[in-house]
């Protein structure tokens, strides 16, 4: 049995001008200094907390828990707004899951909205496990997640894929000794892939059915 595991912010979906939204509204919030979208693609990836203590000034670390509840008061409302599937990714796990693929989420993302997103976007897909940032499991890189994943199958899978745009996704898939496969078209970029040592790296879904099938 092959099972992928998807990342989801900057793998499956574009989630940043959400996220860099209801960021730069706690910050307003707070009369903190707010960040461009392209300063948030290097913020993001390491959950909600993480990226809350990043986007504050030096001098104002401590006040993430402030920013953190402004963040979600806000992003709850409106994790949809600007929000898309990448061209190709349903594509993508249709054909995998008609090969005998099983498919899961493996995500920093709060559990409650990716979990809303994933069935907003993509009500058809059968996955195994959606599974987001809680205060039960530690974040990715830590394999917790992946290990809760295989759990979940009867017999654990022969063959495992960790699929994201980050070196968070790779060092996962590299604790966990699975193989696995950048995507290029994330929030990071190949040149991060390569460094982080992927062993595929996608520069379209599609190429993901070549490396897998």
């Amino acid at each position: 049995m092959k099972i992928a595991v998807f990342d989801l912010d900057g793998t499956l979906a574009d989630t940043l001008a959400d996220l860099a939204d209801a960021v730069n509204y706690g910050l307003r919030k707070m009369n903190c200094p707010e960040h461009t979208l392209e300063q948030y693609r290097y913020m993001v990836g390491n959950g909600a907390k993480k990226l809350c203590y990043r986007a504050l000034p030096e001098d104002r670390k401590s006040e993430e828990p402030e920013l953190l509840d402004l963040f979600r008061e806000y992003y709850s409302a409106h994790l949809l707004d600007n929000t898309c599937l990448y061209g190709g990714m349903r594509e993508t796990l249709h054909t995998l899951a008609e090969n005998g693929v099983k498919l899961a989420v493996a995500t920093n993302k709060p559990e409650d909205a990716a979990r809303e997103l994933v069935a907003e976007l993509l009500p058809e897909v059968d996955f195994v496990r959606v599974m987001g940032g809680n205060s039960r499991r530690p974040v990715k890189p830590d394999t917790q997640v992946i290990a809760e994943i295989f759990a979940a199958l009867p017999d654990g899978p022969a063959e495992a894929y960790m699929i994201g745009d980050s070196n968070v996704d790779v060092q996962t898939g590299k604790n966990a000794g699975i193989t696995t496969i950048g995507c290029a078209w994330g929030f990071r970029g190949r040149a991060e892939l390569e460094a982080a040592g992927a062993d595929f790296v996608a520069e379209e879904p599609a190429d993901i059915l070549r490396f897998i099938l």
